[in-house]
């Protein structure tokens, strides 16, 4: 016991800061990695993996060189084999760095009263869910929808609730796509979008939701849906979908997204020159 208790102070007292540092960065990078994955696919993946790992300490310790040789072999090739298994989750996560590193400020914002945005948004959204129009609008966050947009018709217009429920009107060009709006402005109509193909989405869904919930799995936008069929408007955020928002909710939900910030000179000034001419 004494030579233990000598072994393990011996190895404390060896032990830099960089080595607590280095321990802590990859525990937390594990953390992550299992919060991650939570209720997904990729937990079990996961758990395979590790025990792998387990099986290759275990064969190695009781001297069986040739089962511990092929899990060596595969454990080696894990770097490659962990980006392609975890392709979705580690996008995500990679896009959440970079939305935070380069723009920790709220692109919904648009400096000054943003209740004029809400208003037209909810009225042109409240509006085609009394008719049975169905309508799918991105709302744009951190993320920039790029090459979304460049799948549709480029608009770059000021919000109006006329001009919302107009894209949408059946039998036009542009119905049947999705609409992008940043900030104030619409950037483009009529664009694709990638369906999502989650498990769990219930079968009463369409297209319209499966869209919504695929562009919210890899991107931090937020999606309004109006079903055709129901009248009834969604949104879909964090690849969750809210269901049954009355016009309260729906209004709520957007205040919630075009926070208020301080802007400087600049930016009032040119805001004012937008809504004027």
């Amino acid at each position: 016991m004494n030579e233990l208790l000598q072994t393990v102070a011996q190895s404390f007292s060896t032990i830099r800061f960089v080595d607590i540092l280095d321990i802590c960065i990859v525990a937390f990078a594990i953390y992550k990695l299992l919060m991650l994955t939570k209720d997904t696919r990729a937990r079990s993946v996961l758990m395979g993996v590790g025990m792998l790992v387990v099986a290759s300490w275990i064969t190695g310790t009781l001297g069986m060189n040739t089962s511990n040789w092929m899990l060596n072999q595969v454990l080696y090739s894990g770097a490659i084999v962990m980006v392609v298994l975890f392709q979705p989750e580690l996008r995500a996560t990679l896009e959440s760095i970079g939305r935070n590193a380069l723009r920790p400020e709220t692109m919904y914002a648009t400096g000054e009263s943003d209740d004029w945005i809400i208003d037209e948004i909810t009225e042109a959204v409240m509006r085609l869910a009394k008719r049975r129009v169905g309508a799918l609008i991105v709302i744009e966050g951190r993320t920039r929808l790029g090459d979304v947009t460049a799948s549709g018709t480029r608009m770059d217009a000021l919000i109006s609730a006329g001009l919302l429920e107009n894209v949408f009107e059946p039998n036009t060009p542009l119905h049947d796509g999705a609409l992008v709006i940043r900030a104030e402005r619409i950037l483009a109509a009529g664009c694709i979008l990638k369906v999502s193909n989650a498990d769990q989405i219930s079968k009463d869904l369409g297209t319209r939701h499966r869209a919504a919930l695929g562009i919210s799995e890899d991107t931090d936008s937020s999606t309004i849906v109006v079903s055709e069929e129901t009248g009834i408007v969604s949104v879909a955020r964090g690849g969750k979908l809210q269901r049954h928002l009355d016009e309260a909710g729906l209004r709520n939900l957007l205040g919630a997204l075009y926070t208020k910030r301080r802007d400087d000179i600049v930016t009032r000034v040119r805001r004012r020159m937008r809504r004027e001419y």
